[in-house]
């Protein structure tokens, strides 16, 4: 009996994780695709990020369950120097740019510079342009963005955090992308599978966290 057990306990695979740094210039809106994503919530008061704040989440998949560990990075210069080390170790990296906000998309190729000179090639990038909800204020098209990504090599998509646009379409592609999911039908329709994001059931422990933070 017990050795039935154990050999239950030896079977039972151990949840993966991946780590995905969001990156981009202050103000682009990287916490506000977090929190929608995290919370399906949108905060027009939201405060600038000091340093690193950590999150994760845990997605229901076809065949198996993973966990993102979502770290959100400071856009100030100042915490400039702190980026490289969050960057090391990821296997996904997203970098925002406010459509609004040409700077930020001028911007792009030396966050993704930062990302190519830790990582290579070893990790997933996708470009978010947010903010598309701003229409009137746009200085960025989406063609613009898209020849940016192809440029690069790496996948494209445009959000809104505020209205919650293309923000589940985002960690899709994400999912699709992820190592091991080449031969998943995740991969091939991720427009028409829905992700379950929801908090995993009875957990206890680290398992119950769906969040943490840290302002170092």
């Amino acid at each position: 009996m017990a050795s039935a057990q154990a050999a239950s306990a030896g079977s039972v695979q151990p949840l993966a994780k991946y780590k995905l740094v969001v990156l981009g210039d202050q103000g682009c809106g990287k916490t506000s695709i977090i929190t929608r994503f995290m919370y399906d919530k949108f905060d027009n008061n939201y405060q600038a990020t000091i340093g690193i704040d950590f999150l994760s989440k845990t997605m229901y998949l076809e065949d198996r369950t993973v966990r993102l560990q979502l770290w959100d990075t400071a856009g100030q210069e100042r915490f400039r120097s702190l980026i490289p080390s969050y960057i090391r170790d990821s296997s996904v990296a997203v970098v925002v740019y406010d459509v609004t906000n040409r700077p930020s998309f001028l911007s792009v190729n030396k966050w993704i510079e930062d990302v190519r000179n830790e990582r290579g090639t070893d990790v997933i990038i996708v470009l978010v342009g947010n903010k598309t909800d701003k229409t009137e204020s746009r200085q960025v098209s989406t063609e613009e963005g898209e020849a940016k990504a192809k440029e690069h090599d790496i996948m494209f998509i445009e959000t809104s955090a505020k209205n919650g646009f293309n923000i589940k379409s985002l960690f899709r592609k994400i999912a699709a992308a992820l190592p091991g999911m080449e031969n998943s039908e995740l991969a091939g329709e991720t427009d028409l599978i829905d992700v379950n994001l929801s908090p995993r059931p009875n957990a206890t422990g680290d398992q119950a966290s769906s969040a943490s933070s840290c302002a170092c």
